[in-house]
């Protein structure tokens, strides 16, 4: 049978959804073989003809053990215009359905990293549909900045994160809150970034609140920060608009680490950064007054610092770090390191001085007895010096009665003195007397006293 209509309406058909014409005959002569092969009669081995004047013929083979084909015939069957006009149309809407899917899933799996533009179709608390014309694009409450209630029928740029291939054709899913929506934000309004000239090194976000992105220039003539925030601001404004007010802080980028970490804590300013590159930490030393600022409200400034430059950012102001490093002297500090035991795989400590290895579990109770063994050390001289202090109230009593016995010793001493000086004068006033009266007889010669 021959139409030249049917091939007309058919490669209309195929121009108005965008589809090739002979994938429409291939569906078409797939979906006729598919219906003749259940007919009574058929032949095992054929296949369906559709040539340019829309004419369908069934090629019947005979084919031997090796797979040779031996002859073929036309094997139509007489009412297989009636066959091919019951299954056209229902072979021919499911084709299109499935190769529009394929269509739009092709034009969208390579776009993942993209900006694309959508209308706010339908919001919920689960997620919110984005109308992107032929497509409709997921935006789930995950991937939504927080306290950001998007209007119905308004435009919206989201950053695709992932197309999946489905039944029901491809499911996009797209992120407000993903950094790389910064970067094509950027580099929309930003032609240096566009082009090349101007890179964004590392890019840190809290979605909603703040950002920080460092920026680097191939060209020495160019000022990679001014470029980005454009004359009067006016770039840079418009990516803060389209991210509802949300703050972003543009850094230069810098090889030197130093630098790095030093810019990226700004408006803060920075005394010194000393590095420990074995524990990934960088210990930031800031003026008294600049310590709250270069933290942030809530640690925001010092995470998106770290997050930035990829070190664990530690911020101490001067006076903290002068009464570290003053409750540290004198104090000595063991030396080794953790290592893995090849033989039982866990971790142990190996002095430097090559002493005993010590477990976990030994340096534990080591670390606890000298915690244990340090308060009876103080004890110690404690109990010595209240016995001194007693020993000492002691003695001092002691000396204290013995001046008083010697005092009272003193006093009567003294007193006996006295008395032998009352008794001595005593006697001399006897012996006087007795020598007048001895003169007074000598004188009138009696010998006797009157």
């Amino acid at each position: 049978m021959s139409s030249p209509e049917m091939m007309e309406a058919l490669q209309a058909l195929a121009a108005e959804r965008g589809i090739p014409s002979e994938v429409l005959l291939e569906a078409l002569a797939n979906g006729l073989e598919s219906a003749y092969k259940r007919g009574p009669g058929a032949a095992p081995d054929a296949y369906v003809v559709i040539d340019e004047t829309f004419d369908i013929r069934v090629i019947a083979q005979e084919i031997d053990e090796e797979g040779e084909v031996v002859r073929e015939w036309d094997d139509t069957p007489a009412d297989f215009g009636r066959i091919a006009a019951q299954t056209a149309r229902q072979v021919l809407t499911q084709r299109i359905r499935e190769v529009e899917r394929d269509m739009k899933y092709e034009e969208y799996s390579g776009r993942e990293g993209f900006i694309v533009t959508g209308i706010i179709q339908q919001s919920d608390a689960r997620y919110t549909l984005l109308d992107l014309g032929r497509v409709e694009a997921l935006l789930p409450q995950s991937e939504q900045v927080p306290y950001e209630r998007p209007e119905p029928n308004s435009r919206l740029k989201a950053y695709i994160v992932e197309v999946r291939k489905t039944a029901k054709g491809p499911q996009i899913v797209v992120s407000r809150t993903h950094p790389g929506l910064v970067r094509e934000l950027f580099k929309l309004e930003v032609p240096e970034i566009a082009d090349g000239t101007v890179e964004i090194k590392a890019c840190a976000r809290e979605p909603g609140h703040r950002t920080k992105i460092a920026v680097w220039s191939n060209d020495e003539n160019v000022d990679p920060v001014g470029a980005c925030v454009g004359a009067r601001g006016a770039r840079v404004r418009q990516v803060v608009n389209e991210l509802k007010g949300e703050k972003i802080d543009i850094v230069p980028f810098s090889e030197d680490p130093y630098e790095f970490v030093a810019r990226a804590l700004s408006p803060a300013k920075v005394k010194e950064v000393r590095f420990d590159e074995e524990s990934g930490v960088a210990t930031v030393i800031v003026p008294d007054h600049q310590l709250s600022l270069a933290i942030g409200r809530e640690g925001q400034n010092a995470r998106l610092a770290a997050r930035l430059t990829g070190w664990r950012v530690d911020i101490k102001s001067e006076t903290q770090l002068a009464e570290e490093e003053a409750g540290y002297e004198g104090e000595e500090w063991a030396q080794g390191e953790w290592v893995t035991d090849p033989e039982s795989g866990e971790l142990v400590w190996k002095p430097a001085d090559g002493g005993e290895v010590l477990t976990a579990g030994d340096y534990a109770a080591v670390v606890s007895e000298e915690a244990e063994a340090v308060p009876e050390a103080e004890a110690v001289p404690e109990a010595e010096s209240a016995e001194a202090e007693a020993a000492t109230a002691e003695a001092e009593e002691a000396e204290a009665e013995s001046v008083e016995t010697v005092e009272a010793g003193d006093a009567e001493a003294e007193a006996e003195a006295e008395s032998v000086e009352t008794v001595e004068a005593g006697e001399a006033e006897a012996e006087s007397v007795e020598t007048v009266e001895e003169t007074g007889a000598a004188e009138t010669g009696t010998g006797e006293p009157r």
